[in-house]
């Protein structure tokens, strides 16, 4: 068995820009299938390695609070466990008592039930550095942003025993969506608002019609005009 799950965890996995894949599972709120459940929207896909456990009960109390805050950039959220849809329900209203919440068994997003770890083993997220007590490896705590055109714009793999921080993954939303769409890039602790960088592939005559509010450029003992500033578009 062992020899069998590294094996899979060595060739599977996704890397960016690849197509997300387009799985069926069965959540909290029914089978889905990932690319129809998506639609037109972005999403975020993030995983646990058990119901029931401490860290991941704080993370997805945590993702339930900001639940608003990824409705507004119109990104849908799910998260996966290991475990089974009726032990999800359970385990909601544990994560709803933890927030103060009412003790329902429905959080503001799915959970998918991977029993079989299928799905953790196609998308390369299985910790081998840490295992149940049957000795198998746990799942990570992987990230997983898609775009609405279904590629992977991003990917985080955590392990097991260090929890998410969900205030930097909606940075790291906030940047991919205004990258998207605008040819510019956002600089190291980049926040919404702050200057942006313009491409280094874009020559100066279009950068100065792409961003007419100005650009700030660095002087550098290379002499060399790369780091180009402007105020978010």
């Amino acid at each position: 068995m062992f020899v069998f799950v590294w094996v899979y965890l060595t060739v599977m996995g996704i890397n960016l820009g690849d197509t997300f894949p387009n799985f069926e599972a069965e959540t909290t709120v029914g089978k889905i299938k990932f690319h129809d459940w998506l639609g037109d929207s972005w999403g975020i896909l993030f995983s646990h390695p058990a119901d029931y456990t401490p860290v991941c009960t704080t993370e997805l109390g945590r993702a339930a609070k900001m639940a608003p805050e990824f409705q507004k950039r119109k990104v849908k959220m799910i998260a996966l466990s290991i475990d089974s849809v009726q032990d999800h329900h359970g385990w909601s209203q544990d994560i709803n008592a933890y927030i103060g919440e009412p003790l329902v068994q429905m959080l503001p997003f799915p959970i998918i039930a991977d029993e079989k770890r299928e799905l953790a083993v196609q998308l390369g997220m299985l910790d081998p550095a840490e295992r149940n007590k049957e000795g198998l490896p746990l799942t990570a705590r992987a990230v997983f942003v898609i775009g609405p055109d279904k590629t992977l714009k991003l990917s985080i793999l955590y392990p097991a025993t260090t929890g998410r921080n969900f205030d930097e993954i909606l940075r790291v939303i906030d940047s991919l969506q205004l990258t998207a769409y605008k040819k510019v890039a956002t600089p190291v602790d980049w926040k919404v608002g702050a200057e942006c960088m313009v491409l280094p592939n874009i020559p100066e005559e279009e950068a100065n019609k792409l961003f007419p509010n100005g650009i700030r450029t660095e002087k550098l003992p290379s002499s060399k005009n790369y780091l180009r500033y402007t105020p978010q578009p």
